[in-house]
């Protein structure tokens, strides 16, 4: 990748890096004190598909590839370490590690949040209170998704694993946990520690008293042991060692989370939705947190030293740049991701088409397990251009829903979308988003939004920046779509989209298979 100097002096302090581990690259970004990009570097990582449903990631690897990526983005600065003044973390959710504390190697490959093997579990572990038995406290639905049950289900396959993991030898984390301890020197003084955006990700943490819930973990068999310390999203938790030597840790942030930072959404009602492999869209609800009854998540915003924490209500939605990366590899109907604008825009409308990628089931609003996708609507007039515009919509019309959840929750209505990730280069789709929503949708000047917050709360930890005030005068819009459908025609083709996705459910059984 290019560089982006922006010719900063190059005095010391004057710089952040970021580390932003996601689910199929890791790259690090160096930051300066306006906000702006100095230099970028990045590597994909394998993703390993053992059985259908199943997701994993090495973690070994993931390290190996950051280290690569810090080291990059300095030689592409021109910089030395001792020019930065902080470094922060930014991750993917919900993958989980386990490793041993003496060896510093990971016990099983790590389980990515997108990967469905915990099923049955959680399903055992609702029992007749179902996936709200532990909501109240954590936020969350009991769902495959989440840390926690990937944790117990290791524990019970591993052979050995929970009787070392209970005599203190086996160390959890998500991946912030497993690159700070890195960082920090690992099995050499290691620093063990999570922030609260990841923790209550876990379905572990209580979400008043930001601490793991001895119930919870009883439930789930997870020996207190083997969990980290939770903190706050930003503070110094230590220093780095080897090519980072004096470097301050300074931040973690789950990857939404780091988004809803670096976008500035610090003020109640404010939102964000990036569009990635999934979307996740997140609306400020401030120091309280709310409890969702419409399928969404409560979930911590950030937190920010002894500061009270904030929430956030959440929008998870499993599959939206997936779906065209499986339109492009699986049908082979587009030659590159960027191809599929092209395409959508050679026609005026979906021809009646609706694509809802239930791959493996449904998240917000939904939480449907036994969904699959389906295509819906098809006529003999339908043709690829049509199902190119559907698989776009897809994207546009699962926000809607976050959206209409997430006013139901909280009566907040959102008045515009701050936008980021891989999806806003289509403006098709931004448009079409903006259509379906009836609000303005905002992409900033800097698109690197989940970096940038982490880079900020590092960095207002070390005292780079004064307060929140001081960083949202970075925030700057770059582009603007507005409405332009017509309200009638917006609510006809949803309730359209809605008919489609009733449509999804029940295509799995209980056990797996197929419905009958």
């Amino acid at each position: 990748m290019t560089s982006q100097h922006t010719g900063t002096d190059g005095a010391a302090g004057t710089y952040v890096a970021a580390i932003d581990q996601g689910t199929t690259s890791s790259r690090c970004i160096v930051f300066d004190r306006a906000g702006a990009v100095v230099a970028v570097d990045q590597r994909e990582h394998r993703q390993i598909f053992p059985r259908p449903g199943w997701v994993e990631h090495d973690a070994t690897e993931i390290w190996a590839k950051v280290q690569d990526v810090v080291a990059g983005a300095l030689a592409r600065a021109g910089l030395r370490a001792d020019q930065l003044s902080a470094l922060g973390i930014t991750n993917q959710r919900e993958t989980t590690v386990l490793w041993d504390r003496a060896t510093g190697r990971p016990v099983h490959h790590a389980v990515v949040w997108q990967d469905t093997r915990t099923d049955r579990l959680c399903a055992e572990l609702g029992g007749a209170a179902g996936q709200d038995r532990f909501r109240e406290t954590t936020g969350l639905p009991l769902a495959s998704y989440f840390s926690g049950p990937k944790a117990a289900w290791l524990l019970d396959e591993v052979p050995g694993l929970r009787a070392r993991a209970e005599r203190g030898e086996i160390a959890f984390g998500t991946v912030d946990s497993w690159l700070i301890w890195n960082l920090t020197g690992g099995t050499d003084g290691g620093v063990h520690i999570t922030d609260v955006t990841n923790a209550s990700r876990t379905l572990l943490m209580d979400l008043t008293t930001l601490q793991w819930d001895p119930a919870i973990l009883s439930a789930m068999r997870i020996p207190e042991a083997m969990l980290p310390e939770i903190r706050s999203s930003a503070e110094v938790y230590g220093t780095a060692v080897g090519p980072l030597a004096g470097v301050p840790v300074a931040s973690a942030l789950g990857d939404q989370q780091a988004a809803v930072f670096g976008q500035t959404c610090y003020g109640v009602g404010e939102a964000k939705n990036t569009y990635g492999t999934g979307s996740f869209l997140l609306l400020n609800t401030g120091h309280r947190p709310v409890a969702s009854k419409h399928g969404l998540l409560t979930t911590l915003g950030y937190q920010l030293g002894g500061e009270a924490p904030v929430y956030c209500l959440e929008g998870s939605i499993a599959i939206t740049g997936a779906l065209v990366q499986w339109f492009r590899d699986q049908l082979g109907l587009i030659g590159s991701a960027a191809e599929i604008e092209e395409l959508a825009a050679s026609v005026p409308d979906n021809g009646g088409a609706y694509v809802v990628p239930a791959f493996s089931g449904l998240f917000a609003p939904y939480w449907r397990a036994d969904a699959r996708g389906v295509i819906t609507g098809l006529t003999g007039y339908v043709t690829k251009a049509h199902l190119a515009r559907a698989v776009l919509e897809a994207t546009s019309w699962q926000t809607r829903e976050v959206v209409d959840a997430m006013y139901q929750d909280s009566g907040v209505r959102i008045t515009r979308l701050k936008a980021d990730g891989g999806m806003t280069a289509n403006s098709l789709l931004m448009q079409h988003q903006a259509d379906v929503l009836g609000v303005p949708v905002i992409r900033p000047v800097v698109p690197e939004t989940t970096c940038l917050g982490a880079a900020y709360a590092a960095g207002l930890a070390t005292g780079v920046w004064r307060d929140l005030d001081e960083l949202r005068s970075h925030w700057q819009p770059d582009t603007e779509w507005t409405p332009r459908l017509a309200a009638a025609d917006r609510e006809r083709e949803y309730g359209n989209w809605r008919r489609a996705v009733e449509r999804s459910f029940g295509w799995l059984a209980a056990d797996g298979g197929a419905a009958s």
